[in-house]
């Protein structure tokens, strides 16, 4: 079977560097406007640059998110981005606006157009409509089953792909097409704003009774309503591939490099094992589901792809999400005498014992034998984010591996 793309979300230059060592054939990134993740900390100009030309020194795609619906006012700004990437020289842009997609054909034919999944693409047609316009990839909207996806790929050109997210939140809306953000609070999610409000508490009121709160459902503490579970297809890789899905998409422009390390490297070893032979993945099916809920997860669906989701997708009585690992950094470099040094995202101690997460899939334990300071003072604990350090660990630690903290269970 063809060998799918791996292709990784980063929001920020350091995460894409992880996805990169993590095992990522591309990543997908957004600059810092005309993408629908305005509130991921995104690429400036200059990272940008730097994120391209790393992941292109190992051999990794980057595809760049430009899929807002565009107003006209935006139209101006998207031609001068345009230029601004055309110099940059990524692989693919993810568009959903026909106008959008007309200025990119006009000013950067050289780089990829995908279709994304913002369009709504659910029909064999819909691709070979898009491959007529000259663009390379769709991705499926999520409201897809695998045999909907064998159709297509035996109804469309074979250099036409399809990509397909296989892992991460899923929207409650329609190919996320939702107003909720707009309407609450006037912060449209088409436009890149949104505010996640299917995450709130709903309660019901009845016309006549104001101020009367009825839970939906559940507890009296209200409902989640709108809380879909998270999509998680690792169970499921040799369907997809029987499926020929060209590229296999995680969700999470949003989500930290210890999500990102976690979930690359599960699914880059899921994916080899099962092209190398079906036996080989499934034995080692137990591996891979504790790393994945390992990740910070809202518990586990697939989706679409087995037919309609019932209730049982949905979360009705929280918004949290469960959390097996505390991130606390990564290794940024390594001093000649062993020290590693790392900016700090969460509260360590001398004396933890913290585990070294390796893109090769081991995670040894390690001793926390002493921390200093940006000035070289001595310190017992780091309490503050992003603080930088130099860190004695009783084990080796490589650039690029991710320190974490197993969290215990909840009694």
């Amino acid at each position: 079977m063809k060998k799918p793309e791996l292709l990784i979300p980063a929001s920020s230059l350091e995460v894409l560097k992880t996805a990169v060592a993590f095992g990522a054939d591309a990543v997908y990134i957004g600059g810092e406007a005309f993408g629908l993740r305005a509130k991921a900390k995104n690429f400036s100009p200059e990272d940008m640059r730097e994120g391209i030309a790393f992941a292109h020194e190992h051999g990794v795609r980057v595809h760049v998110t430009a899929n807002i619906l565009a107003h006209d006012r935006d139209l101006d700004g998207i031609r001068a981005y345009f230029q601004e990437l055309k110099e940059m020289k990524p692989d693919a842009l993810i568009i959903a606006d026909p106008g959008v997609f007309m200025l990119a054909k006009e000013i950067c034919p050289e780089i990829e157009r995908h279709i994304s999944t913002q369009a709504n693409n659910t029909n064999y047609l819909t691709w070979q409509f898009w491959h007529a316009q000259g663009a390379k990839r769709v991705v499926s909207a999520r409201e897809l089953s695998l045999e909907e996806l064998r159709e297509i790929r035996a109804q469309i050109p074979e250099d036409m792909e399809i990509e397909t997210f296989v892992h991460g939140a899923m929207c409650i809306s329609y190919s996320g097409r939702c107003l909720l953000s707009n309407y609450f609070t006037g912060r449209d999610a088409n436009q890149g704003a949104c505010t996640h409000p299917c995450r709130w508490k709903y309660a019901v009121m009845e016309e006549s009774r104001p101020g009367e709160y009825l839970p939906v459902y559940e507890n009296e503490r209200g409902t989640f309503i709108f809380n879909s579970k998270d999509l998680c297809m690792i169970e499921h890789i040799p369907e997809l591939l029987e499926a020929g899905i060209d590229s296999f998409k995680i969700e999470g422009r949003m989500k930290t490099a210890l999500y990102v390390a976690a979930v690359a490297r599960t699914y880059r070893k899921a994916i080899d094992d099962c092209l190398e032979s079906e036996e080989l993945y499934r034995s080692h099916m137990d591996w891979y589901r504790e790393q994945i809920a390992a990740c910070t997860y809202r518990e586990f669906t697939t989706g679409f792809f087995y037919g309609r989701p019932d209730e049982s997708a949905q979360i009705y009585d929280n918004n949290t999400y469960r959390k097996g690992y505390t991130y606390l950094g990564i290794v940024g470099s390594v001093t000649p005498e062993g020290l590693i040094r790392t900016e700090q995202r969460n509260k360590f101690s001398v004396g933890e014992k913290i585990e070294i997460m390796k893109p090769d899939g081991s995670n040894p334990e390690a001793a926390v034998e002493a921390i200093w300071d940006e000035e070289g003072s001595p310190m017992e604990s780091a309490p503050h984010p992003q603080q930088k350090l130099a860190v004695k660990l009783s084990e080796r630690a490589d650039v690029y591996d991710i320190l974490r903290r197993k969290e215990e269970s909840p009694a």
